[in-house]
């Protein structure tokens, strides 16, 4: 994968790609991670800008390193105060499976007059288009519109390597409150191409607000869930 200066430094760059990999399955629990030469090799950095990363990831208690066996995950959950919002990937992962997201498109785009972006952010947004897969097939076709100022950044290496909200929290922006609704959506053409169905069939949408802490609406989100290949899956906790 390629990581640039322009992005900050290179190794906080690598931990979190390699956190978002722990976190969505890719490197699961209890599994050794590649071994610092092949990560060296996959980002074409040096020795020590890996070991910074990897250090850093043990000290937050993501990972452990282990002498002659290598370093280990030992947790794959977010302590950010954002973890009761990925909680349905979390209920994924627990249950053994991949998710692993693929931009498709970032870019700065002019609202039609008529649009909910237009409505929330005016003329500008930028706009982030994403496709999850689960387990490697299609699963979630995803087109976030976002708060200009919340995200300083528009480049592709940047909104593909790391959680939507932690591009949002590296702007001093700390979100306090999200509003999902879901209902019946159908697919489009384009939906339907990147997911494997025909156009117009039934999917899950959600449609996702989140709020800043002075009540502004920061992102806009628009997803659609193929539940044919996994339906929604909410996690209850007894009182």
């Amino acid at each position: 994968m390629s990581i640039t200066r322009k992005n900050g430094p290179l190794y906080l760059q690598i931990k979190k790609i390699v956190k978002d990999r722990i976190l969505h399955g890719i490197y699961p629990l209890g599994t050794i991670i590649p071994s610092e030469p092949q990560l060296e090799k996959e980002f074409g950095v040096s020795k020590v800008t890996v070991r910074n990363a990897v250090q850093e990831l043990c000290q937050e208690g993501y990972l452990e390193k282990r002498s002659g066996v290598g370093t280990t995950v030992i947790r794959n959950r977010s302590l950010s105060r954002l973890s009761k919002g990925k909680r349905f990937t979390e209920i994924l992962v627990d249950e053994g499976h991949r998710m692993e997201k693929k931009l498709l498109g970032s870019e700065m785009v002019t609202n039609d007059a008529l649009s909910e972006p237009f409505q929330l952010f005016g003329e500008r947004c930028l706009r982030i288009e994403r496709l999850y897969l689960l387990d490697g097939k299609p699963y979630i076709h995803y087109v976030h519109y976002l708060d200009p100022s919340a995200v300083a950044v528009t480049g592709d290496a940047h909104a593909d390597m790391q959680s939507l909200y932690d591009l949002i929290e590296e702007n001093d922006i700390s979100l306090e409150r999200f509003r999902d609704a879901f209902t019946v959506g159908t697919a489009s053409v384009e939906t339907g191409r990147l997911l494997g169905i025909p156009e117009g069939a039934s999917t899950l949408k959600r449609i996702r607000y989140s709020y800043s802490a002075d009540g502004q609406v920061v992102e806009y989100s628009i997803g659609h869930y193929n539940t044919e290949l996994q339906p929604y899956l909410v996690s209850y906790d007894a009182p």
